[in-house]
């Protein structure tokens, strides 16, 4: 049981929710830009919410299923066609054996996510399957993937009871509202107070736009130079998922997935962790605005984007299982 890859993509990387405790050690925690796509794609299939899925870019990779599987499509809309009929994202479906799943063009979004039910039968390193390419370790031998590779896949209910045809089942994770399209919200950070006048007021409505050379390290952000108030030197401090750090140029940069573990820039900010898939999902050139929140407000948005996910799993798991029952 394995699918192929015909063609690699742009960057197409195996990603879980990333390997947690290990900063100290100066393993970066790697995992799925968008967490929220990863999870919705796995509880689709009734998969757990962190299981390891496949991450890719546009140009978008292309698989070929050497056996009948159970699928989702999440995040970006690529234009998903498998035997070359049309299907969507956020729904299940059902992959006949030897079918081919390609991608035509980039609608909507930045990052896309292949969840297949059961998972990818891989091996562990540091307690995930996210590939982390610097260390060349997790995912596939950390790296890539590339053409002609193999991924095998984990036993799952599905197979055993195999489809013959494609079927894109009817339900489907309602997306609208969890994307913010106007504004991301940050908390200010440690070194936002050592900022002057003029960048702290620019940075209660701020406005980048999202630059080329940004990666999973990191989304670099054209804007006004800002400024702290004298010269300072910094202490490496550690960094997160969402960090913004204030470069010596007076651009910003957010930290994402692969970002280092420590930084010695200011700390401005951090991107609130709901945020960072409306975030994640922006092509560069995308103009962004920046508003501060308090904990609290973070905190609630963070339970409300909680409460979906429980109630998608349940009312995935409600649906599968009257299916099956017909």
């Amino acid at each position: 049981m394995s699918i192929t890859i015909i063609k690699a993509g742009l960057f197409s990387t195996v990603q879980d929710t990333g390997r947690k405790g290990f900063q100290h050690l100066g393993i970066n925690p790697n995992g799925a830009m968008d967490p929220l796509a990863m999870q919705i794609a796995n509880l689709l299939i009734q998969n757990k919410a962190d299981e390891a899925v496949i991450e890719f870019f546009y140009p978008a990779p292309v698989f070929r299923f050497n056996t009948a599987a159970f699928i989702a499509l999440s995040g970006a809309d690529f234009v998903a066609t498998i035997n070359d009929i049309p299907v969507p994202i956020n729904h299940p479906i059902f992959v006949p054996e030897n079918a081919v799943l390609s991608f035509t063009k980039k609608q909507s979004g930045h990052i896309g996510y292949l969840a297949i039910q059961g998972g990818l039968e891989l091996n562990e390193w540091m307690n995930s399957y996210s590939t982390n390419t610097r260390a060349g370790a997790g995912g596939m031998e950390g790296r890539a993937l590339q053409k002609d590779d193999e991924l095998k896949l984990k036993a799952s209910a599905i197979q055993k009871n195999s489809q013959s045809q494609l079927q894109v089942l009817p339900w489907m994770a309602d997306t609208k509202g969890l994307y913010q399209t106007q504004s991301l919200r940050y908390l200010p950070g440690n070194e936002f107070s050592l900022l002057n006048t003029f960048s702290q007021q620019f940075m209660t409505n701020a406005q980048f736009t999202i630059l080329a050379d940004s990666d999973r390290m990191g989304y670099r952000l054209k804007g006004p130079a800002l400024k702290c108030k004298k010269q300072i030197e910094l202490i490496s401090s550690g960094v997160t998922n969402g960090t913004i750090q204030l470069l010596p140029s007076g651009q910003c940069i957010v930290l994402l997935a692969d970002h280092q573990t420590t930084g010695g820039y200011p700390r401005i900010g951090h991107i609130i962790q709901s945020d960072i898939p409306t975030l994640v999902q922006q092509s560069p050139g995308t103009i962004i605005r920046l508003i501060p929140v308090n904990m609290e407000t973070a905190e609630k948005i963070n339970n409300r984007q909680g409460q979906y996910l429980q109630q998608l799993k349940n009312a995935c798991t409600l649906q599968l299982n009257a299916y099956h029952r017909h």
